[in-house]
C-alpha cells in the first residue's frame, strides 16, 4: 500500500469536545451523545464501535449538523481544521458537507434520489463546490465508480437508483462520498448489505484514499472484526459516552473495559465450535433520564456498590509510558487486567 510521509498527522483535523445531543421526550431527556470527545488526524482511521442504540450514528449525525427538532446538540466543540462548525448557519453547513466533511449513510436512499439519473446527481456534486465543466466532471465519476468496483461506469451513470442493487446503490453513494476527497468521511456502516468480497473491496480502498489524499475516515460499526483490518484508533461507546479508547493494538489486544471484551467474546470466530455463541447478559439500559454511575453496570460481572458512582475516562494502568499506550484510556472503576491478550 503507498503512503505519503508528507502528510503531517500531528494536529487532528477534526476534534471533538464533550459533545452533548439531547432529545426532547414527553417524560424526560434522552441524551444519546453524552459527553464525547475524540480527534482524528489526516489520513487516520478511528473506528467508533457500538451496540445498536450506543450513540454511535447520532455522534456522526450531530457532526455533520443533521439533529433536527425534538434533537438538539445542546453542549461541546466541533472543531474541524481548527474552525468551530458547531452553531453555523445551514448556509454555511452546505458548503461543508460534501466538500470538508462527508457522510455515508447506511441506507444509500438517504444519498441518492430516486427520479435523478447518476451522472445528475454526481455531476451537480462535484459542481455544487468546484467549477469545473460537465465533462471533466464526467470523468471524475467514472474514476470513482470504477474505484468502488462498479464496472461499465459509462453505462451505470446513465441508469437511475432503482436500476441498481442494494449493493450497488451503497458502492454509488460511496463514490459520491469519495468524489471531492474531503478532509473528513463519516461512514454509517456503509458495507453492511455487501458481501464479503465487496466489503474487502471498498475497505481497501477506502484505506487507499485515507494515506494518499490525507482523508481522515471515522468508520462507524458495530463488528469489531472490521476495525481489527481497517482502523489506526478505536472508540468503544456504550450508552452515549465513549468506555474505551486508545490504539487498535491496545483495544484489541489488551481490552481493559469488560464491555469491550465482551463486544470481542460475541464475535463467532471466537467461539469454540459446537458451543453456544457468547453473549452479553440483559439489555442496553435506558437513555431516557439515565441513572448515575457506569451505565453498563448491571450487565457487567465485576460490578460493585463504587460502580454507583460515573467513572472517569482515564488512562490504563499498567502500560509502557510511550505516547501510543499512554493514549489508551478506559472509563471503568475496575478495569480488566491489562497487558495480556484477549
Amino acid at each position: 500500500m503507498s503512503q505519503q510521509p508528507a502528510l503531517s498527522t500531528a494536529t487532528p483535523v477534526l476534534q471533538v469536545s464533550g459533545l452533548e445531543t439531547h432529545f426532547a421526550a414527553r417524560n424526560g431527556i434522552v441524551k444519546p451523545v453524552n459527553g464525547v470527545s475524540f480527534s482524528v488526524s489526516r489520513g487516520k482511521i478511528m473506528g467508533l464501535v457500538g451496540e445498536s442504540g450506543s450513540g454511535k450514528s447520532m455522534t456522526g449525525y450531530s457532526i455533520m449538523g443533521l439533529i433536527d427538532a425534538p434533537g438538539k446538540v445542546v453542549g461541546g466543540s466541533i472543531l474541524l481544521d481548527g474552525r468551530e462548525v458547531r452553531g453555523l448557519d445551514a448556509e454555511s453547513l452546505r458548503a461543508l458537507r460534501g466538500n470538508r466533511i462527508a457522510m455515508i449513510f447506511q441506507d444509500p436512499m438517504m444519498t441518492l434520489n430516486p427520479v435523478l439519473r447518476i451522472d445528475t446527481q454526481m455531476v451537480e456534486a462535484i459542481q455544487a463546490h468546484e467549477d469545473v465543466g460537465r465533462h471533466a466532471a464526467l470523468d471524475r465519476c467514472r474514476a470513482a465508480l470504477a474505484q468502488v468496483g462498479i464496472a461499465s461506469p459509462d453505462q451505470r451513470l446513465k441508469s437511475y437508483p432503482h436500476q441498481f442493487s442494494g449493493g450497488m446503490r451503497q458502492r454509488v453513494a460511496i463514490a459520491i462520498a469519495i468524489l471531492l476527497k474531503p478532509d473528513v468521511i463519516i461512514a454509517d456502516e456503509p458495507t453492511t448489505a455487501l458481501d464479503v468480497t465487496i466489503q474487502g473491496q471498498i475497505l481497501a480502498e477506502m484505506q487507499k484514499l485515507c494515506r494518499e489524499s490525507g482523508t481522515a475516515l471515522i468508520w462507524i460499526t458495530h463488528d469489531l472484526s472490521v476495525i481489527a483490518g481497517l482502523a489506526d484508533q478505536v472508540c468503544v461507546m456504550y450508552a452515549g459516552r465513549i468506555v474505551e479508547r486508545g490504539s487498535v493494538d491496545d483495544v484489541l489486544d489488551s481490552t481493559a473495559h469488560p464491555y469491550t471484551l465482551g463486544l470481542l467474546n460475541s464475535v463467532p470466530s471466537r467461539n469454540p465450535r459446537g458451543q453456544r455463541l457468547r453473549q452479553i447478559p440483559g439489555m442496553t439500559p435506558s437513555l431516557l433520564n439515565l441513572a448515575p454511575g457506569c451505565p453498563f453496570r448491571e450487565r457487567c460481572a465485576h460490578a460493585t456498590r463504587e460502580c454507583l458512582e460515573d467513572p472517569l475516562l482515564e488512562p490504563v494502568l499498567g502500560h509502557p509510558t510511550d505516547a501510543a499506550s499512554a493514549a489508551h484510556q478506559v472509563s471503568c472503576h475496575h478495569p480488566l487486567q491489562t497487558g495480556i491478550s484477549t
